[in-house]
């Protein structure tokens, strides 16, 4: 049972953030959810720094992608996160839990200040996120290629129920190399789970080296196809190309979203760099990061 409560404050500057997001134009838009990207990448910089580990560029390049989902695409309620008839997020890349825990905590999930706890002993902010710990966790991730397992019982499920909620995962591109999620895709598409969207955060980079050197992917999109998705590319940094890709309606099949992506993306060192899979940035490079990771105020936009 998770002892992390719902925080009131936060939940509403989330909620007022969310009604901007839906009713603002396009310059507004991209202002709300370039300040929640930037201020989650801050937060995931502190979060690593004091536990001293943790994923960082993956945190980076995946950020964006949850920022626009918690912010412009899913039904949520952070104040009843087991509401029966809520969206469905998982993040299948779990090593990744930063930025996870840093989007829900913005929302109000659970106090922001919880976040300094990160991967401390007994802390409910493991490394790899856990669904009896923290509220809005849907299921334990860490292992790769049970992310979309999961999210296809999870879509079988809401079907099964009469449900009209949607299930989102977010999955990294070398955990594409695992078959479970082939074996899932193959699943998905016979069952013609329209209520199911798989996101690639396709950064190109995985522990070690290129994802193409280690095992190739590309083409991904036909292959994709081919396991009978119906596929969409996007820049993932992109927030409006992302808001109008996740909420366009899809036609008779799983929608699968390939999101290029930048590991490491926001801070000029840590950007396509193979070694920031697992690093932790020294004193001088977090103040380096931070400096580049500014929240700017563009004229004639409300804050």
């Amino acid at each position: 049972m998770s002892t992390l409560e719902f925080d009131a404050a936060a939940g509403r500057d989330w909620a007022e953030r969310c009604r901007r997001v839906r009713a603002g134009d396009a310059a507004e838009r991209r202002h709300v959810l370039a300040a929640a990207a930037t201020l989650t990448r801050r937060r995931v910089v502190e979060m690593i720094t004091a536990a001293q580990a943790g994923h960082i560029g993956g945190d980076f390049s995946v950020t964006d992608l949850l920022t626009v989902l918690f912010h412009g695409v899913l039904r949520i309620d952070p104040a009843r996160p087991d509401r029966p008839d809520r969206d469905h997020v998982i993040l299948s890349k779990g090593h990744c839990a930063a930025a996870l825990y840093a989007t829900l905590a913005a929302a109000g999930y659970f106090p922001p200040a919880e976040l300094t706890t990160f991967m401390a002993p007994l802390s409910p902010l493991n490394g790899h996120p856990n669904r009896t710990k923290v509220p809005g966790v849907e299921t334990n991730t860490g292992p790769l290629g049970h992310g979309l397992p999961v999210a296809l019982g999870t879509a079988l499920g809401v079907r099964l129920a009469g449900r009209d909620s949607r299930v989102f995962v977010v999955l990294g591109d070398g955990e594409l190399q695992e078959g479970s999620n082939w074996e899932a895709l193959m699943s998905a598409s016979h069952h013609g789970l329209t209520n199911l969207m798989i996101i690639v955060d396709r950064n190109r980079l995985q522990q070690g080296a290129r994802t193409e050197e280690t095992n190739r992917l590309d083409p991904l999109d036909q292959r994709l196809a081919a396991f009978g998705c119906e596929v969409r590319i996007v820049d993932g940094h992109d927030h409006l190309a992302l808001l109008d890709t996740l909420t366009s309606a899809g036609t008779d099949r799983p929608v699968a979203v390939i999101a290029n992506t930048v590991k490491g993306k926001g801070v000029s060192f840590i950007e396509d760099r193979v070694e920031w899979h697992h690093k932790v940035p020294s004193a001088e490079q977090v103040e380096l990061a931070l400096a580049e990771l500014i929240i700017e105020e563009p004229a004639g936009v409300a804050s």
